[in-house]
């Protein structure tokens, strides 16, 4: 019987019993391991991640220089893997498994089982797949559960990968660095292979966290980006405050740099997040293209950082929005139905017309963009008096409560920028809203 060289060690064992499971044993893809720095193989040759998280747009990673993409769970796998073979590019395949907040009992060994079996089907669909490249066992799985018998699961799951697909290799998904969280995978999950890290804002102490625990083994960024809207600083009223895509692009650089780039001993590679568009507490925050299809600027920075060539044609750059004269940090409270003028200051790197499009929405909270599909709030209509170049006049709603103005600036080149500016109607108070002891941010106070 072949023993699987990933149970060979534990928490307890050293770093050279670690290093001892990423010998060579002629997979398909593997980690090798050769003084303390470790290398992604595939087909037998190095294989540096230069990946994108999401389900669109695959073309794009293609052209752009990157090689692989990531997807969290396997809805349409068939399809999300043939579509990435088209384009010549693997796939990191999220298994989806259940999480407690959600309802799920990891002490429920007949509940644990089904799910393995419903999961292993899954793997022996999708494992002969050329496309594939790993396997990821969950995503997150910690948030808001304590239960340390989720990662007996997790081990139990990469356990069965290694058995019935030794050509692949498993990861699971932390955010950030919870140290017990981590030192939990390294103790309870020796079958897991390398660590993925979900990490925005995060990300800058990232190698000096990850140092701090138990894992000495490889890592991946499965995520990354501007700043998350849980990190941002926020107004009076808790909603949080985005950056413009011009930040955003500027603050992904330097976090990819000064980890991804600079780690390539111990980091296999990295997934910017999230290339298409989708709404988690605004329809941009994380959207590297429009609803329509046009480019954010951090793409062209990813095409640069994969290719070392800059995109010839380059997003509007955004510097900031205004609303009468104030800036987002300034907790500005508007009148009902008060008019007031918002000024956007942008121009475009080669010179080329500009168009730009306003946009009044209510504000939305989000609770966990992993497991709730939150939807874009209709326009407000009439919001708007009259625009004139970067300039607008704005009419506050009738009703009390917080909204956000937002401002698309297209080129006509196929890219866009963005910016957005929460406000509230209403009195101003004296001192900010209190949260609600549920820990939910309190908009609606």
């Amino acid at each position: 019987m072949y023993i699987f060289p990933f149970l060979l060690f534990s928490c307890g064992g050293n770093n050279a019993d670690r290093e001892s499971a990423y010998q060579s044993k002629g997979r398909k893809v593997e980690i090798l391991a050769h003084n303390g720095e470790y290398t992604l193989y595939r087909d037998g040759e190095p294989y540096f991640i230069k990946g994108a998280a999401g389900y669109e747009h695959f073309d794009r990673v293609k052209a752009y220089g990157g090689n692989s993409v990531r997807v969290w769970h396997t809805e349409d796998a068939q399809k999300v893997l043939d579509r990435a073979q088209a384009h010549g590019l693997t796939v990191t395949l999220g298994l989806w498994m259940a999480r407690e907040r959600e309802g799920f009992n990891y002490y429920d060994k007949e509940e644990v089982q089904k799910q393995l079996q419903e999961l292993k089907q899954i793997v022996l669909r999708f494992k002969d797949h050329p496309a594939l490249l790993m396997w990821g066992v969950g995503n997150e799985l910690y948030a808001d559960g304590a239960n340390v018998k989720v990662w007996n699961a997790v081990n139990e799951v990469a356990v069965m990968i290694h058995e019935v697909d030794p050509d692949h290799p498993t990861t699971t998904t932390v955010m950030n660095v919870p140290h017990k969280v981590v030192n939990l995978i390294n103790a309870r999950c020796p079958a897991i292979d390398v660590l993925s890290i979900n990490s925005f804002g995060a990300m800058v102490n990232l190698r000096q966290e990850l140092e701090q625990t138990d894992w000495k083994g490889p890592y991946i960024i499965s995520e990354f980006g501007g700043r998350g809207y849980w990190e941002a600083y926020t107004t009076w009223w808790y909603a949080p405050i985005e950056q413009t895509s011009s930040e955003k692009a500027a603050f992904a650089r330097e976090r990819y740099l000064s980890t991804v780039a600079a780690d390539t001993g111990r980091c296999l590679g990295s997934y910017v997040f999230l290339w298409g568009y989708k709404y988690e507490t605004t329809p941009t925050w994380f959207s590297l293209v429009s609803e329509g299809g046009e480019e954010t600027e951090l793409m062209g920075v990813m095409r640069e950082l994969w290719t070392g060539k800059p995109k010839q044609n380059k997003a509007p750059y955004i510097a900031y929005l205004q609303v009468d004269s104030a800036f987002a940090s300034d907790n500005v409270y508007l009148k009902p139905s008060g008019e007031y003028t918002s000024n956007v200051y942008t121009f475009d790197p080669e010179g080329d017309s500009l168009n730009l499009r306003w946009e009044l929405l209510p504000e939305t909270v989000s609770e966990d963009g992993n497991s709730i599909k939150e939807e874009k709030p209709a326009p407000l209509p009439d919001a708007f008096q009259q625009a004139s170049g970067s300039t607008v006049r704005l009419k506050a709603p009738g009703k009390k409560g917080p909204y956000r103005l937002y401002v698309y600036v297209y080129d006509g080149q196929g890219n866009v920028s963005t910016a957005n500016f929460p406000f509230y109607v209403g009195d101003r108070p004296t001192k900010p809203f209190e949260k609600k002891k549920t820990g939910l941010l309190s908009l609606f106070p």
